[in-house]
């Protein structure tokens, strides 16, 4: 069945007869036909096109079914959409890629995307290079003949100790020495704790049993990872508040993100924080407290680690990984002191190590206020990047809603309901890498955080933020 829609010149400035028929769905037949008109020059440059609501009503098909045509139109350069003015023909004699002509393969992570918003990764370009350079030279200088051998499995005492006074002064974290076991980082603790082919129930093997209560939020990788140990996790619900802790029941443990969930944002409530803590008490369970991105914080106090409340009931993980790198391969437990020998079995005399040289290298970093002038330049930059957002949004999208942006290095859009998917799309079509927010979502989550976009701001270099911003901007839906 053929269906057609027909304009007046008040519309959009032109008289157009749009076929919508052919194979794929009335979303494919729509795209074809305005591409059509485009190529054709029935819809010239500049024309102003109707809102996807009327077009949606004058067609008699779903406002969704317009909102992706308009999406994939803008991703591939025939349309162009900004707040204020609509959605318009592009001003160019032709698109960016005809898809009909000529396949289009999205940006692929080997070859990089043109513009990483990516949650989870700092500024590669801002690392500390020559302040690392000579922590490292004197480290090597200064280390025993001893560093270079089997060592310990538990990391460098150096370390350890510099970390005992770091992370009191820091992040309020109660320990000593001797309960901190240096790892490669928190998916490297996860499986320490957890080890492979853990089993729940009598008799299970792993330092730490599932069930495992987890945030309805939260990254699938590590999901996966305690999946693939035979962890049963049981997602709790969020608020405004951070997770409802109240909905703890027989779990043995509970994973948080107290300092920032990730990803929507927002710290644990302090009653909640003392809830939890009751709640290991009474159950004699542990809380691991994911401290990912604790020093960065620019509107709010700030919130000291949920371990200083109760050393014995809270297993503290934090790295270098959105303070300094990822390629570093540096992060530590503090433990419980019943847990610091079953870890240590776990990791085993040889396997597993964090390198010994970069080990020393941080502590003498740590030490010397590297570390701390670093972090303090870098949320200085940070800050202003999440300014530069807001702006960004507030000119070109006034009615996109910002969350989460109190502290950390990324940021969630809230989209209108039914437009996350054809969002990123229109992104990756565009070279823009970012994430939906659907994506963080537990498969059994009982909280749904609606449609969005975990939009990372610490990735891009300087130079390349400003066009970043804009590509952004330029394939977020009309208001």
């Amino acid at each position: 069945m053929t269906e057609s829609w027909v304009n007046s010149a008040e519309r959009i400035g032109a008289d157009l007869h749009l076929e919508l028929s052919g194979p794929g769905g009335r979303r494919a037949a729509l795209t074809r036909a305005l591409r059509e008109a485009v190529r054709g020059g029935r819809l010239a440059p500049g024309t102003r096109l109707p809102p996807y609501r009327s077009l949606a009503a004058d067609l008699g098909v779903a406002r969704n079914t317009v909102a992706d045509a308009y999406a994939e139109l803008v991703a591939e350069g025939w349309l162009t959409a900004r707040q204020g003015s609509g959605t318009r023909v592009a001003e160019r004699a032709e698109p960016l890629r005809d898809t009909v002509r000529t396949p289009v393969e999205a940006p692929s992570r080997a070859r990089g995307p043109g513009h990483d918003l990516r949650q989870g990764a700092p500024d590669a370009s801002a690392f500390p290079r020559a302040a690392w350079a000579a922590s490292y030279r004197r480290a090597l200088q200064a280390a025993p003949n001893e560093a270079f051998g089997p060592g310990d499995p538990a990391g460098r005492r150096e370390l350890r100790e510099t970390l005992t006074e770091y992370l009191a002064r820091a992040r309020g974290v109660r320990t000593e020495p001797d309960r901190i076991v240096i790892c490669s980082g928190f998916a490297h603790a996860l499986r320490l704790l957890f080890g492979r082919g853990v089993r729940d129930g009598p008799g299970a093997g792993g330092v730490l049993r599932g069930p495992l209560g987890v945030e309805a939020y939260g990254l699938g990788f590590h999901r996966e990872l305690l999946a693939a140990a035979g962890v049963r996790t049981v997602p709790l619900p969020l608020d405004e508040h951070g997770a409802r802790v109240d909905a703890l029941g027989r779990e043995r443990a509970v994973l948080l993100t107290p300092a920032h969930q990730f990803p929507t944002g927002g710290p644990l409530h302090p009653e909640r924080r003392a809830a939890v803590i009751g709640w290991a008490r009474a159950r004699g369970a542990v809380v691991l407290e994911d401290d990912y991105d604790g020093e960065f914080r620019y509107d709010r106090r700030p919130v000291g680690a949920l371990q200083g409340l109760d050393p014995e009931r809270v297993i503290h993980i934090g790295s270098v990984s959105k303070s300094l790198s990822p390629a570093l391969r540096l992060g530590w437990m503090v433990l419980p002191q019943r847990y610091v020998e079953p870890v240590l079995a776990a990791k085993g005399e040889r396997e597993g190590w964090a390198s010994v040289p970069d080990q020393l290298a941080l502590s003498d970093f740590v030490a010397r206020g590297s570390y701390d002038r670093h972090v303090r330049r870098m949320r200085q930059r940070y800050r202003r990047r999440r300014d530069r957002l807001l702006a960004a949004l507030a000119a070109q999208a006034p009615h996109i809603e910002v969350a989460g942006i109190a502290a950390g290095l990324h940021a969630v859009l809230r989209l209108p309901p039914g437009t996350e998917r054809s969002t990123v799309r229109a992104a990756v079509w565009r070279g823009v890498a970012l994430d939906g927010l659907a994506a963080f979502r537990h498969p059994r989550s009982p909280t749904d955080a609606g449609d969005g976009l975990v939009v990372g701001y610490a990735a891009p270099a300087e130079h390349a933020y400003g066009a970043a911003l804009e590509a952004l901007c330029g394939v977020l839906p009309p208001g």
